[in-house]
């Protein structure tokens, strides 16, 4: 099956250097040079995945991000010139799924979205669901709910949650937590769980600063606490 990649990015020498990577690898390149012209491929096109830069002209990689994820589920791995957590965080929390700090190897990127794409998105799950106090976690219906409120999170939110909640104490190095949710191939810096950690504290948590539930285990990793 052929997979489709959109490359919003408004270097053109860049954009034809990821063309030239990802084509040899077999994907089915469209490309865009600023944000509105993003989101009219996108609909048009319906990428499995979009490589995404963080400033655009017309409308930027988060406004395009924000956009994108109210008509597509495919994976977005961000570039950006920043290296600062916050630009990490706002990114993440939007919806991407990985990000690349410029300047980075085309093979890197291309290992990165193969790693991503071996993952399954939203599949189908048998798992029941899993009431924890006022959190619930169904699986088979990717929803979380806490109280009588839906919780909106973010795929790789969901799946990092859903995998603690199904061994509530067991603790989880980082590199299991990628191994789990990223799989087993993904090389990329294992702070991305932290920046995912957070932001889904800051969904379920009375107190992020002191977790019921997203519990760390200092110099080892995360645990799913009982309330």
């Amino acid at each position: 099956m052929t997979i489709r990649a959109l490359i919003v990015e408004d270097e053109k020498n860049l954009v034809g250097l990821l063309r030239k990577y990802l084509e040899r690898e077999g994907f089915e390149v469209d490309e865009a040079l600023d944000g509105p012209a993003a989101l009219e491929v996108a609909r048009r096109s319906e990428p499995d995945v979009v490589v995404l830069d963080w400033m655009l002209p017309g409308l930027d990689g988060m406004g395009v991000l924000r956009e994108l994820r109210r008509f597509s589920d495919a994976y977005v791995i961000m570039l950006t010139a920043r290296e600062g957590e916050v630009d990490r965080i706002v990114g993440l929390s939007t919806g991407a799924d990985d990000y690349l700090v410029k300047p980075f190897s085309p093979g890197e990127l291309v290992a990165r979205i193969r790693a991503m794409l071996r993952r399954p998105r939203g599949g189908a799950s048998t798992d029941p669901a899993m009431t924890f106090g006022d959190l619930s976690v169904d699986p088979a219906r990717r929803e979380v709910r806490l109280g009588r409120e839906d919780v909106r999170l973010t795929a790789m939110e969901f799946d990092m949650l859903a995998t603690l909640a199904s061994r509530p104490g067991l603790v989880f190095s980082r590199r299991q937590l990628l191994a789990r949710v990223w799989g087993d191939d993904y090389f990329g810096s294992d702070h991305v769980v932290d920046v995912h950690v957070a932001n889904l504290r800051k969904k379920i948590e009375d107190d992020p600063s002191n977790p019921r539930y997203v519990q760390t285990v200092r110099g080892v990793g995360y645990r799913f606490g009982l309330p």
